[in-house]
Order: structure tokens, then C-alpha cells, then sequence
């Protein structure tokens, strides 16, 4: 599953890619990968014996991954270390330090186990390798462990039922129905809002912050640093950034002046 942003939409793609996601892997015990997926098998080495484990015992052994985890990079990636490409570096064989990152496992569960196969979804961060998660498993296991499947079903709040193949594309856009599947940006940024009046909405171009009096309603709550849409007065998101101050702080202090940031115009 992948979200794309058309047109003005491209720009709020940033806010989108922040998001968590879920998916549904398929991880192969027995034998480790330079790649940690099935491209990095090396034929020539023979597979490990696989422990006869028992569903508890995998439901153990996921549940020490969730939560905030250091992750390590892949060698094989496109992250870049002193300027160059992971994946270029490990090709050459070039040894270098593989950086990690801290990633958080909002949920992890096994859905089905046929050894030397584990099936399970995973609900994470953005940032987090699926299948450096797969090697890690294989690593704690003993017997080492490659990604084999990856499929991915949600990604913040849009989930696999709601899309649409490519073949549907091309239905829908050869009868002229497209435009119906497209979700406008109102419907996709996850974000609380502030609308302001007719005579603001021109400034909004130019980045200039509104004032209490400048503003028609406040949609949803939000604290300081939150991110927050700001609406032009027919309601269309006109512009994306941070809240300095809370929304019930806003609602309550008359004299506030500089209470919105802005991160993105999308005019």
C-alpha cells in the first residue's frame, strides 16, 4: 500500500510520511541474509536447525521488540554515511559504522506460525526496517531469520480496504471517474484546525501570523508544538504548522498574539 499525493497535495506529503504503519510479514528462520530479505541468501550455506517452538514461546519473543529500540540500519539501504549511499559502501565492501536509530514498536502479535515460517503485523514508527526487525528476531532465536514477505496495510489512517489497484486506476480514469476516488486534503491531514475570517485569508501567502481576532472557530484540541491546519474562511487548508500555545489557552486569553508557526503554505 502506498499513499500519493497529486498536485497541491504533494505538499503535505512530509506530514504524511511521519505517521505510523502496519504490516503483515513473513519472517524465514534458519537462515541468515546479508540483506536481511530473501535477495541476500547465500546458497552455498547451509540452513541452521530451527527450535521447535511453541506459540507462547514466539508471542515471548516479539514482545521484547515492542516499544522504543535502537534499530541498525541495514547495510543494504539508501541512508547515507559520510555522503555516500549505505548500499554503494557495502557492495564495495567498504567497511564503515552502521548507524542506529531509535524506532518504537507500537504493537507486534503473531498471526500464524508454521516453522520454519513465523507470520505476524507490526504496528510502527516511521524510520523502522521491517526486515532488520526479521534479522533481530533471528538473532534472539538463535538459528537467524530473513524477511520472505512484506506486505503493507495501514499507513497512519488510511488502510488497505480504502485503496485502489492500478488496474482500478486505469478503470476509473478511462470512464472519467477518478477524480471521485481522490480524498481532499481536508479528509487526509490528521491534524486539529484553526479557520480564520474573509479579510485574512489573502495573508496567509505571505506567512503572516493571525491574531485572536482574525480567527472564526477552532476545530478539535491541540497542546503547544502540536501540529495544527490552518483554514482559510471557506474552510479549505490553506497552510500547516505548529501551535506555540494550547487550544484551551487560545479560547481563553484575549491578549495572545503569536500563536501559530507556520512549517508549510499550500497555497
Amino acid at each position: 500500500m502506498l499513499v500519493i499525493c497529486l498536485g497541491r497535495a504533494t505538499k503535505i506529503a512530509q506530514f504524511l510520511a511521519d505517521t505510523d504503519k502496519t504490516y503483515e510479514a513473513e519472517i524465514r528462520l534458519g537462515m541468515a541474509s546479508e540483506t536481511y530479505d530473501e535477495e541476500g541468501i547465500d546458497p552455498t550455506i547451509s540452513a541452521k536447525p530451527v527450535p521447535d517452538l511453541a506459540e507462547h514461546e514466539v508471542r515471548d519473543i516479539l514482545g521484547k521488540f515492542k516499544g522504543k529500540i535502537l534499530q541498525r540500519v541495514p547495510a543494504y539501504s539508501a541512508v547515507r554515511v559520510g555522503g555516500q549511499r549505505l548500499y554503494k559502501l557495502a557492495r564495495q565492501r567498504t567497511a564503515v559504522e552502521i548507524p542506529e536509530r531509535e524506532i518504537e514498536i507500537e504493537d507486534i502479535r503473531l498471526t500464524r506460525l508454521d516453522l520454519p515460517s513465523i507470520f505476524f503485523t507490526v504496528t510502527c514508527s516511521k524510520g523502522t526496517y521491517v526486515r532488520t526487525l526479521a534479522n533481530d528476531i533471528g538473532e534472539r532465536i538463535g538459528c537467524g531469520a530473513y524477511l520472505k514477505e512484506l506486505s503493507r496495510t495501514r499507513v497512519g489512517p488510511f488502510t488497505l480496504d480504502e485503496a485502489i489497484s492500478l488496474n482500478e486506476i486505469r478503470h476509473y480514469r478511462q470512464a472519467g471517474s477518478l477524480k471521485r476516488h481522490i480524498k481532499p486534503i481536508e479528509e487526509v491531514l490528521p491534524f486539529p484546525s484553526i479557520q480564520v475570517k474573509e479579510h485574512f485569508t489573502p495573508f496567509i501567502i505571505s506567512g503572516r501570523s493571525p491574531r485572536l481576532k482574525d480567527i472564526s472557530e477552532v476545530e478539535g484540541e491541540f497542546s503547544t508544538d502540536d501540529m495544527v491546519c490552518l483554514k482559510d474562511h471557506t474552510g479549505r487548508v490553506a497552510a500547516v504548522g505548529k501551535a506555540r500555545i494550547g487550544s484551551e489557552k487560545l479560547k481563553e486569553d484575549h491578549d495572545i498574539k503569536h500563536f501559530f508557526a507556520y512549517v508549510r503554505v499550500l497555497n
